[in-house]
């Protein structure tokens, strides 16, 4: 079965779901949709769903995940951000492309790595999903190994972590433990950045790191 680009084009705000798409068919429409687009793809044992993010969507993002990587920044840990990269493993029939995610405790097993072959190498330990024009299925997370998912919805930000295989909703999160208000204060930030924009906004989460850190 060829596919061509051109039917899987949609307008931002919307999702496109395939049924019975092969691990073959799923590869080759990575391949036409390419690196350099804005849409996400998440697939799961032949069911293919593609989203067209909206501006709202991309903004959550941004901040959320410059949010993280000031606290990693302050607490002086390395990690890395690979973005929306494909992670996709065969012999689960799973394939997800987070909105943003980072290596942090497993980075230095996948430093400098131009691949990332989930075969042989860790997942992501953090991955977030910005839910405004989809809700996360929570299974490709879980059957690939991600150790923590984040999905915010502009109302809330929930926080799942992996515990024997699958996930289960938690007040905090694992991996920045000592932050027990994190959820909450994350969703005010996000809401102030729309506010007082984007500069102002990182000022003040950074010096609320800082209290807490120091």
């Amino acid at each position: 079965m060829q596919l061509e680009l051109k039917q899987l084009i949609i307008p931002p705000g919307n999702v496109l779901q395939l049924k019975d798409i092969s691990w073959q068919m799923f590869e080759q429409i990575l391949d036409e949709l390419g690196e350099s687009r804005a849409a996400r793809v998440s697939y799961s044992k032949e069911f293919l769903e593609i989203m067209a993010p909206l501006p709202e969507h991309e903004d959550d993002k941004a901040i959320i995940g410059d949010f993280v990587k000031a606290i990693l920044e302050q607490m002086d840990i390395e990690f890395r951000d690979l973005g929306s990269t494909t992670f996709k493993k065969k012999n689960m029939s799973q394939g997800v492309e987070a909105d943003t995610c980072f290596y942090i405790q497993n980075e230095a097993a996948i430093r400098g790595k131009k691949k990332i072959d989930l075969t042989v190498d860790p997942p992501p330990d953090l991955a977030i999903e910005i839910d405004i024009t989809s809700r996360t299925a929570l299974n490709n997370y879980e059957a690939l190994g991600v150790t923590e998912l984040w999905r915010y919805n502009g109302q809330r930000l929930q926080i799942n972590v992996l515990q024997d295989g699958k996930y289960i909703e938690s007040e905090n999160s694992r991996i920045f433990s000592q932050f027990s208000q994190l959820r909450e204060v994350i969703h005010r930030y996000v809401e102030e950045s729309k506010v007082v924009g984007r500069n102002a906004t990182m000022k003040a989460f950074k010096n609320w790191v800082r209290a807490i850190v120091n």
